[in-house]
């Protein structure tokens, strides 16, 4: 059956087109629905983690089944857009969240860093962490690192999140995931994009100790964040 998805908003922007039409088996599902979406339409893909389907005017379940006379809608974040794969939250994150973002029919790879609170650094317990950023240019810089990875990494698909606030001991405070064609280049863009947010996006860390605290910054040496990350490990 072939069913046509009207687009709004960034997703317009991104497909120069206000709908677009696709053939469907019977029976298909909404989670079918946007595996065709994501592989007939690639410049779409890394927008549909954050997307919810509206069927005749109603919020869809990936698991609902499509008939060929429904009205659908893709519809982006009501604020944020394409930023839904780049933020900073007070939310506890999620990689799997992550992973959703950058998959698409061209990856056959997808790479997760996570960075947790640990209770040790250089011997001293850390009782928390508390973090703080410059949320706006954050994003920015964010934007910055996956344009950077995927002009080095072509097709690569980036998406990184970090939380502020105070965090426990385990707690995720970071999630960056990269979706690539093959292993090897999924390595290499995740290390380069942490590398890079370490390097220049505006967060700082307080560790919290039994006995004191004490702002801390890049543990790889001074903060430059106008000098470029080199693989080799600058």
């Amino acid at each position: 059956m072939t069913v046509t998805i009207l687009l709004f908003a960034g997703l317009a922007e991104r497909a120069n087109e206000r709908e677009i039409r696709l053939t469907l088996p019977e029976q298909a599902s909404v989670r079918d629905l946007l595996e065709a979406v994501a592989e007939q339409h690639p410049v779409l893909a890394p927008l549909l983690g954050s997307c919810f389907v509206s069927i005749n005017h109603e919020y869809a379940a990936s698991d609902r089944i499509i008939g060929k006379d429904d009205e659908i809608a893709l519809l982006p974040p009501v604020s944020g857009g394409e930023d839904a794969r780049f933020s900073i939250t007070d939310e506890p994150l999620s990689a799997d969240k992550l992973v959703r973002m950058v998959s698409n029919p061209h990856a056959g790879a997808v790479l997760t860093f996570v960075g947790t609170v640990r209770e040790f650094t250089h011997g001293q317990r850390t009782v928390y962490l508390s973090y703080e950023a410059y949320a706006p240019m954050a994003v920015e810089k964010m934007k910055q690192i996956a344009a950077e990875i995927e002009e080095r990494w072509p097709g690569a698909q980036v998406a990184m999140q970090h939380r502020i606030g105070d965090l426990q001991v385990e707690e995720i405070a970071v999630v960056v995931a990269v979706a690539t064609a093959h292993r090897n280049e999924s390595f290499e863009a995740g290390r380069y994009a942490i590398e890079r947010l370490k390097q220049i996006v505006p967060i700082w860390k307080k560790e919290m100790w039994e006995d004191g605290s004490e702002w801390k910054g890049h543990q790889q040496g001074p903060w430059n964040p106008l000098s470029m990350y080199e693989e080799g490990g600058k």
